[in-house]
C-alpha cells in the first residue's frame, strides 16, 4: 500500500484500455480490501520501473485454494505495462520476476487471465502457462 499513490496515475489508463461496460461501471478500487489482503500477507505486488518511474505492475492474491486447502495458489488480479513500453520484453521480465517471488513464497499453482479483446495468450504461453478455463460475462444491471 506504500506504493499506492504511485500506482493511481496508471489505473485510469489501464481501465480505459481493458475495462468492459465503462458506461455503467466506473473505476472505483476497494483500497480497503487490498490493504486487508496485504496485512494478511496475501497480496503480491510487483512493479516494473524505468529510471525509477513506475511503468507497469502485477497484482495477485496468494492464499490456499478455496477448494484445495493444501495448494498455495496465486490468482492474478491485474497486470499492466504502459503502452509506450510494450514490445521490449517488459511483460516477460515482469512475469519472470513475479514467478521468482511466488516460488520464494512457496506458491504451488498460479492462475493468470487474458482479456479476449486484448489477448495476452502469447505471453502466457511463452512463460509456460496452459489454458484451463474460459470466463463469460453478461451485464445484468439496468
Amino acid at each position: 500500500m506504500e506504493q499506492l499513490e504511485e500506482l493511481k496515475p496508471l489505473l485510469p489508463l489501464h481501465y480505459e484500455e481493458l475495462a468492459l461496460d465503462k458506461d455503467k461501471v466506473p473505476l472505483m478500487p476497494r483500497w480497503d480490501v487490498y490493504a486487508a489482503r496485504e496485512a494478511a500477507g496475501e497480496l503480491c505486488f510487483v512493479t516494473v520501473r524505468e529510471d525509477g518511474r513506475l511503468i507497469g505492475y502485477f497484482i495477485g492474491f496468494v492464499m490456499p485454494g478455496l477448494h484445495y486447502a493444501t495448494c498455495l495458489t496465486c490468482q492474478m488480479d491485474i497486470f499492466y505495462i504502459h503502452p509506450d513500453h510494450r514490445g521490449r520484453s517488459c511483460g516477460l521480465r515482469l512475469f519472470r520476476t513475479v514467478e521468482k517471488e511466488l516460488r520464494r513464497r512457496g506458491v504451488q499453482r498460479w492462475f493468470v487471465g487474458s482479456k479476449l479483446h486484448r489477448d495476452s495468450g502469447r505471453l502466457f504461453t511463452a512463460l509456460g502457462f496452459g489454458p484451463v478455463e474460459t470466463y463469460y460475462s453478461k451485464w445484468l444491471g439496468d
